[in-house]
């Protein structure tokens, strides 16, 4: 009931706060990747590489905390990559996305890695239970605490990422406004659904898939591989629903 007296502003504070920082982030680090050497550049895009792949790493242990009838989080987190990258291929997701970031590099002379910061910075500033909590925690009672902190992260992660990728990162800011800004508007309906999102199973799975993508951006980074990370997106979606069905099935049998 709280929440209902709550005005716009107060619900979507942590939001605006985290676009602004984004932003900022990617001010600095537009500054930095001018002036810097090119093997400075490489240096700080490997160590982004280093430790965005630790954070994915801890992000997709949470799939070993699921378990949906007799099948456990880890084997639902492979079919639901799998299944989600073969909709992201037959969509075409990331020749849809690259033909978009092609058009605001021309619109804003972005360079050749736009789309691929675009979407790296948006996986990495929407997927994670901090996202999640901070958002429903700021739009029931106001509390912009944990975005605070999201945003104070984002905000450096976005001076490294920009100044390995470049301006694309910034639009990752509409990311956040819709994605978060969302979440914190219909936070009343959504705890009634998700009584506790931080051990809720749909939830630790989706951060889990989350987390192998974003080891896969890590992977990218430090060029061990070139990994289609936008054509992974719908796994995103597909994660939750598979949990439900596999809980489902469980309890026919």
């Amino acid at each position: 009931m709280e929440s209902v007296s709550l005005d716009f502003w107060m619900k979507t504070s942590g939001t605006w706060i985290n676009v602004l920082t984004i932003l900022l982030g990617t001010a600095a680090g537009l500054l930095l990747r001018g002036r810097l050497p090119f093997r400075m550049i490489t240096v700080i895009t490997q160590g982004v590489g280093l430790l965005t792949a630790f954070l994915g790493f801890t992000m997709a242990g949470n799939l070993t905390k699921v378990q949906a009838g007799l099948l456990d989080g880890i084997v639902l987190g492979l079919i639901a990559l799998v299944a989600g990258g073969l909709l992201g291929e037959w969509w075409q997701i990331e020749e849809r996305l690259t033909a978009l970031g092609d058009r605001l590099k021309r619109q804003f002379s972005g360079n050749s890695t736009f789309t691929e910061g675009f979407v790296a910075a948006s996986l990495l500033f929407c997927v994670g239970p901090m996202a999640i909590l901070g958002s429903l925690s700021n739009g029931l009672t106001g509390d912009n605490r944990i975005l605070l902190l999201k945003s104070t992260m984002d905000g450096l992660a976005a001076i490294a990422f920009t100044s390995s990728f470049g301006m694309g990162v910034g639009f990752s800011a509409l990311m956040i406004l819709l994605y978060q800004g969302s979440l914190s508007l219909l936070a009343g309906t959504l705890a009634q659904i998700i009584p506790d999102p931080a051990t809720a199973p749909p939830i630790l799975l989706t951060t889990g898939v989350g987390g192998l993508m974003i080891v896969g951006i890590g992977f990218n980074l430090l060029d061990i591989a070139k990994i289609r990370i936008a054509a992974f997106l719908p796994a995103l979606l597909v994660a939750p629903i598979l949990y439900q069905l596999a809980i489902a099935l469980s309890s026919t049998k």
